[in-house]
């Protein structure tokens, strides 16, 4: 049994989030023991009575085996927080999804990534202010991400998309699902040049329950929230009090006094967030001026654990390639092969014949 399989096991129980997930591992050190546990054993690693009894119930309706063949079926991917490849943003929210089924595929350039929301009756105003921004921000390389509602959320998709940039949307459902069903073309779309992403597991309904906690991922994947038109009941205003407690940028579209649509962001810029006046404000703030030489830098950073290690110790001083096998304690082949590929990305280079030393200063403002 694959070990993302407990993961999503345990993503099914209701009341078992990322905090519970943390403990379980910390008292189990693996989620396929903690998935096999018994009564007692679940209550001394901390979970609670009713938790402990939903468990227990619950699990023997689980086939694990069923839900990694459905996931294969739909072409879905499952990435968990322990991944490499989990969004490091996102993880570094309070409350990060212990999984997250993707449709698609997350790329290291959506790293760069603004949110954008608002009311789902959008006006003509809210249309224009949309495409014109999502495009700007597709144009200069930075991933948009929003939630697929109607109105700004699929402009926004759309918009992003037609500028030939990549979307993220974030769903209140499981990604098998389209909600709203005329907004399948655009879903497909986005799979193509992005990711439907969810923390819901595969063949759950959309729910009005669901689309708050969701609204914390589309800030959490984000450098900023921008807020086109909110009335003042509007989920997008909920959004942005995530960002806002996540430590990220609110950006809100000034609106008519008069109109119920601006009522939220005008709120918003009252309450301190940033006036939309100007798009290139935007690349300003978030540092994004340059963002597709970081994105170069960053494909061409080590991937490779070898590599991470070599370029390490090299960053603190050029050594001889024998030094770097007695500190690295690698093989030859593997060393000598690393260094190549590393010389041909520009990562390292020879100050005399078989002495390297990283080219580290290149790389520093991208890491910063």
């Amino acid at each position: 049994m694959q070990p993302q399989a407990y993961w999503i096991g345990f993503n099914k129980i209701r009341g078992i989030g990322s905090v519970r997930l943390k403990q379980l591992l910390d008292y189990f050190g693996s989620l396929e023991v903690a998935w096999n546990a018994s009564y007692s054993a679940l209550r001394e690693a901390g979970l609670g009575e009713k938790v402990t009894r939903t468990f227990l119930q619950t699990r023997p309706s689980i086939d694990l085996d069923l839900e990694m063949e459905k996931l294969s079926k739909f072409g879905i991917q499952v990435v968990i927080l322990d991944d490499q490849n989990y969004p490091h943003r996102l993880k570094e929210i309070e409350q990060p999804p212990p999984v997250l089924f993707v449709k698609g595929e997350l790329m290291p350039q959506d790293d760069w990534a603004v949110a954008i929301v608002g009311t789902r009756q959008n006006s003509a105003y809210g249309r224009q202010l949309t495409e014109e921004l999502a495009m700007f921000l597709a144009m200069n390389h930075v991933t948009v991400i929003s939630g697929l509602a109607r109105g700004i959320d699929g402009i926004a998709h759309e918009a992003a998309l037609k500028a030939g940039g990549r979307s993220l949307a974030v769903l209140g459902c499981g990604v098998d699902q389209v909600y709203p069903p005329e907004h399948r073309t655009t879903a497909e779309k986005i799979i193509n040049n992005g990711a439907l992403i969810s923390e819901y597991a595969i063949g759950t309904p959309p729910d009005g329950l669901n689309f708050p906690p969701r609204n914390r991922i589309i800030s959490g994947l984000s450098l900023a929230t921008i807020v086109i038109e909110a009335g003042e009941n509007s989920g997008a205003l909920i959004t942005a009090t995530f960002a806002v407690n996540q430590g990220r940028e609110v950006f809100a579209a000034p609106g008519n006094f008069y109109a119920p649509k601006s009522k939220g962001t005008n709120r918003l810029i009252r309450d301190g967030a940033r006036p939309l006046i100007d798009f290139n404000d935007i690349l300003e703030v978030l540092h994004l001026e340059h963002v597709q030489d970081f994105q170069v830098a960053q494909k061409n950073l080590p991937d490779d654990p070898v590599q991470s290690v070599i370029f390490e110790i090299l960053s603190k001083e050029a050594l001889y390639v024998d030094d770097i096998l007695a500190q690295t304690g690698l093989p030859v082949d593997k060393v000598s092969s690393a260094l190549t590929i590393m010389e041909l990305k520009g990562l390292v280079r020879q100050t005399s014949p078989m002495t390297f030393f990283a080219i580290k200063e290149e790389y520093k403002n991208y890491k910063d």
